[in-house]
């Protein structure tokens, strides 16, 4: 089968150009040995199918991450390159052609966003553009489908330029000959849409700004995953799921330890999925219902901020920041995604190139954010107790995030390499790339975490049913006495808590702690490890010897801390 790859730089529309071509059936996947993904797809063309793969948007050939490295290296299996460029940028956009036209490959080129040319006061002479590039070219509007009509017809003309090697002062020089003969630009005053764009984009504005647009997207995705919980997912498995779980349990006999594995304990108010801690009970309810509908609005949420625009200016606003805790600015994505599930957190590690980069951002996520169903419940036991206790937890979770990126940024080796993105214009996200992306990171949830979430989660229901959870914490009970000032009773809610952190945290409450024992609990119970569907996604993600220097780091943190707090709150 004949390889057309989709080749260009970040945010000009290529995923939906992508999507204009293949149409609904598509494969997400990473590539072999590394964390890059691509798309891929078929198209008939010419009575043939063809393969179309999305490569992962880069600016240069000579690769400096491993998104380069993998596009550079796909790009060398393609039978054709159809090159997408932002018409609105064109000098910018051609200097990645000059290198394509090097390669031994044929060409043709999609200008993508032609409608955004006659907005801007840009006029493109595109036959004279095709004669001097000596490949097609083909005005497109991914959003609309203008265009891609003719794309389709004019895939088999593309050509192989064969152009010989330069030097990268002929590259740019040959660029501004291009747009010199091929584009002119007409004054015209700014836009609705161009000022918005400024002010996004300048932190005295962007910055409030940013802060409303996360506010507002955090309460969307809550309430969309609450919604999809408690009104659809739920409800099918107790409708349909429980007759079969409860069938099962009669058959097994009600007791014994392959019922225990499997259903786990079904109290005499019945079936309780959080609580039942069986393989098939908890096992499944977790990642299919407490966790799935987190990933849908999740990804739902992402899709839109990416394919508006907003995306690249919400990462330039944190780069500063996040750049001094060894990152980049798209690590307020793990953050912002964290805040509701640690799992879609975990994932949106990938945005970074490095693999210090990813350690350092999984690290901190696991340490210090506690998912939306953690903080209600965390909301809800210090609620009664005043302000005070919440903000003392808020602000030490706020100082480890800071001062561990500091510390892991200069303990840790590897590249922290500058955030480089292309602006785009702002654009109304087309609703069919918007679902067609969801939809496609919602099966890559299903192919590729899921099944390392379901193996954690189905580890720790046999433990606990084999009793070595409970003798563990029997084990570590001394040490919660000893260290952190805390009943010895407490360190069985920290074992259940690697199961799930909220229902821990509710454990505490008939515990009798005071209110400095309360804080105390809960913090060492939010940062000494992430729940088992997140730790399984993030061993995923970064690795076994790269997992045991998290967790390495996650206890050192939870005894210094613990024993800080202890020192403040409670004395020797």
């Amino acid at each position: 089968m004949k390889n057309i790859v989709l080749f260009g730089n970040p945010n000009i529309g290529k995923s939906v150009v992508f999507s204009r071509l293949t149409g609904a059936r598509v494969m997400a996947s990473n590539y072999p040995g590394t964390t890059v993904g691509f798309s891929e797809g078929n198209m008939l063309l010419d009575e043939e199918t063809v393969r179309i793969v999305d490569i992962p948007g880069i600016y240069s050939l000579q690769p400096d991450s491993p998104a380069e490295e993998v596009a550079t290296k796909m790009l060398d299996d393609g039978d054709i390159a159809i090159n997408v460029i932002d018409a609105t940028n064109l000098e910018r956009n051609l200097y990645l052609t000059m290198q394509l036209m090097e390669r031994d490959i044929p060409v043709i080129i999609a200008l993508n966003m032609w409608d955004e040319t006659k907005h801007r006061g840009i006029s493109i002479d595109v036959k004279k553009l095709e004669q001097l590039l000596g490949v097609p070219v083909v005005p497109t509007v991914a959003l609309t489908g203008e265009g891609f009509k003719q794309l389709r017809r004019r895939i088999p003309e593309a050509k192989n330029p064969h152009w010989p090697p330069m030097t990268e002062e002929q590259k740019w020089a040959k660029v501004s000959q291009l747009v010199t003969s091929t584009e002119k630009i007409h004054s015209r005053p700014h836009t609705f849409k161009e000022k918005l764009a400024d002010l996004t984009v300048k932190p005295a504005t962007g910055l409030p700004i940013a802060a409303f647009v996360l506010t507002t997207i955090f309460w969307l995705v809550l309430n969309i995953g609450e919604s999809l919980e408690q009104y659809i997912l739920a409800p099918l498995f107790d409708i349909y799921y429980q007759p079969v779980i409860l069938w099962l349990s009669d058959l097994l006999g009600g007791e014994g330890l392959l019922h225990t594995i499997l259903i786990g304990e079904i109290f005499k108010t019945g079936l309780n999925w959080e609580e039942a801690m069986g393989i098939l009970t908890t096992g499944l309810f977790v990642p299919f219902v407490m966790v799935l509908p987190f990933i849908i609005s999740f990804y739902f949420i992402l899709s839109l901020l990416e394919d508006s625009g907003y995306l690249p200016r919400l990462g330039t606003l944190a780069d500063n920041f996040f750049h001094k805790l060894g990152m980049h600015g798209y690590g307020i994505l793990p953050v912002l995604l964290g805040m509701g599930c640690h799992v879609p957190g975990m994932m949106a590690t990938r945005v970074f190139e490095t693999r210090k980069q990813r350690f350092i951002s999984a690290t901190l996520l696991a340490i210090v954010i506690p998912c939306s169903a953690q903080t209600a419940m965390i909301f809800g036991a210090l609620g009664g107790r005043g302000f005070a206790p919440l903000l003392i937890i808020f602000i030490t979770l706020a100082s480890i995030y800071i001062i561990g990126g500091l510390i892991l940024n200069r303990l840790v080796s590897g590249e922290s390499p500058e955030i480089f993105l292309e602006i785009p214009p702002y654009r109304w996200p087309a609703p069919r790339a918007i679902l067609k992306k969801t939809v496609m990171r919602i099966k890559h949830y299903l192919t590729d975490a899921l099944p390392w979430l379901l193996a954690g989660v189905a580890i720790i229901n046999i433990l606990h049913g084999l009793g070595v959870l409970q003798a563990l914490g029997q084990f570590t009970a001394p040490v919660m006495e000893g260290w952190f000032g805390l009943p010895g009773s407490v360190a069985f809610t920290l074992v259940v808590g690697f199961l799930r952190k909220d229902l821990a945290v509710g454990m505490l409450l008939p515990l009798g702690l005071s209110t400095p024992q309360l804080i105390i609990a809960i913090t060492i119970l939010i940062i000494y490890f992430p729940c088992i569907a997140a730790f399984a996604v993030m061993l995923r993600e970064i690795g076994f010897e790269d997992m045991l220097k998290a967790v390495l780091t996650m206890l050192i943190t939870t005894f210094l801390v613990g024993g800080l707090l202890r020192l403040i709150l409670i004395g020797v």
